[in-house]
């Protein structure tokens, strides 16, 4: 079974040589989504909560766009530049998900995301998960 490109205008375009996301065999890769608005193309940057909805909403159309929703996610890569940030981080990202049903997860604080933002979450999909 090839490939199948997943693309949707509802998240931020790719701008470099990705896809928003690939689904082979079921299976939903997901590119890393930063908080830049869709339809703007500006940054969220207002608040760390604020700019992890945005990442979090722009999964939310990722997934929609391959038929699925964050029921469907079995893991996800959050990359922080601060580790302090966490607890706000995890406040709105377990809002997109039921604990008795959360994905595998890692949490990693390093040097630099894309454009220097704060929080950058990529995640696996399984259809019928």
């Amino acid at each position: 079974m090839p490939k199948q490109i997943i693309t949707t205008p509802n998240a931020p375009a790719p701008i470099g040589p990705y896809n928003q996301a690939v689904l082979i065999n079921g299976t939903l890769y997901t590119s890393g989504q930063i908080a830049i608005h869709p339809k703007t193309g500006e940054l969220v940057l207002d608040s760390i909560k604020a700019e992890t909805q945005q990442v979090m909403e722009n999964m939310k159309a990722v997934l929609a766009a391959a038929n699925m929703t964050f029921e469907n996610v079995v893991k996800t890569s959050i990359f922080i530049s601060d580790m302090h940030n966490f607890s706000q981080i995890n406040e709105v990202y377990g809002q997109y998900f039921d604990d008795a049903s959360a994905p595998a997860r890692e949490t990693v604080e390093v040097a630099n995301l894309p454009k220097f933002v704060n929080v950058e979450i990529s995640m696996i999909a399984i259809q019928d998960a």
